[in-house]
């Protein structure tokens, strides 16, 4: 588990290429001691490096690379190309100034994914809502935010939803409680335009929603929302996001990932079908 709160987000390609370092590394069989000596270095600089901690030093990569055996000048001119790409900030930076280092992160994995999961029992997901729905939300969550702080924070999530629509689209299957469609958010006019925008959604091919009815009763992740991430990048494991009031976390410990996709797989089975989604959401907006 990695505890998200402070330091700067890693991209996903500077976490590959640390694991690819790491997987060197093992396979010549040298220890975090070993390899800092070699950089006359700590052993703790090697880890950091590994574990995408740190920036990918280009002098150090070089260096590594030769003393774990990598002869091939292409192979390592490469990587070493790939390192300097890891090292630059990810279109998102230009927000940084409304985005938290923990949040960073997340929005690296959303992008890098092939498959996106969630379970979300308070508001629509950020890739799902309407401009005035997230301005309520943030409003909602950042009470002393300025009013450019919160319209700043509503560009990034709408920039986020292009993810959805560009030609690699990831698979976004979210599990939505009945709450999420209930709660008032922003006024009728907002949660009108919202679940319309919801409906709309339900037409995309990459895009499945399932809502947990209240009727289903308790289920096995009352305690709070959640996503999954899964990578066609052979380096990546699966990775689970969880968030609280002051920070978030990352799991992708094999047991903890497995925990959340089997409850995740359990609500699917429980929640109503996908193919009942729109006439549900339909109903819901009439009424509102």
């Amino acid at each position: 588990m990695t505890d998200a709160r402070s330091g700067g987000a890693p991209t996903v390609l500077r976490v590959v290429l640390g694991k690819r370092l790491q997987d060197l590394r093992e396979k010549a069989g040298f220890s975090y001691q070993q390899a800092g000596r070699a950089l006359d270095v700590t052993h703790a600089t090697i880890r950091r490096m590994e574990k995408a901690e740190a920036g990918l030093k280009i002098p150090y990569v070089e260096k590594l690379l030769r003393t774990y055996g990598v002869t091939d000048h292409a192979e390592i001119d490469i990587f070493v190309s790939l390192a300097r790409e890891a090292n630059q900030p990810g279109w998102w930076h230009r927000y940084r100034d409304v985005l938290p280092d923990w949040f960073s992160a997340f929005v690296s994995l959303e992008g890098a994914a092939s498959v996106i999961r969630a379970y979300e029992p308070h508001y629509v997901p950020g890739l799902l809502q309407t401009a005035d729905y997230a301005h309520a939300v943030l409003r909602a969550g950042l009470p002393t935010a300025s009013e450019e702080e919160i319209a700043r924070g509503v560009a990034l999530r709408m920039e986020r939803q292009s993810l959805l629509t560009r030609r690699d689209a990831p698979l976004f299957w979210v599990v939505l409680d009945e709450t999420v469609l209930r709660r008032p958010i922003g006024g009728p006019g907002v949660m009108r335009a919202q679940t319309a925008r919801l409906i709309e959604a339900c037409a995309l091919p990459n895009v499945r929603l399932q809502i947990m009815e209240f009727s289903a009763g308790p289920h096995s992740a009352m305690y709070g929302p959640f996503h999954i991430f899964r990578f066609q990048i052979q380096e990546l494991p699966d990775v689970v996001f969880t968030e609280s009031l002051v920070g978030a976390a990352y799991f992708d410990e094999r047991d903890d990932v497995s925990a959340y996709l089997e409850a995740l797989d359990r609500m699917c089975a429980q929640a109503a079908p996908a193919l009942s989604t729109e006439a549900i959401l339909r109903g819901i907006h009439r009424g509102i």
